[in-house]
């Protein structure tokens, strides 16, 4: 599943790099906190979204 914005691309790839061992596990914060419980193939496709087009944040 594609990110469907900037901020959620963002979120993946901080929990993919915590998830990898990269980044403590303590440092991550919101969004990338509860995307860690994700698999590691839906991160890869969440953060490698383009993020041209996409707005920053998307509303609920």
């Amino acid at each position: 599943m594609p990110a469907k914005s900037a901020a959620q691309q963002k979120a993946a790839g901080a929990a993919l790099s915590a998830k990898r061992g990269d980044t403590p596990k303590s440092q991550l914060k919101g969004a990338s906190k509860s995307m860690i419980s994700m698999s590691e193939k839906q991160l890869e496709e969440m953060a490698s979204t383009k993020r041209k087009g996409k707005p920053e944040h998307v509303k609920r």
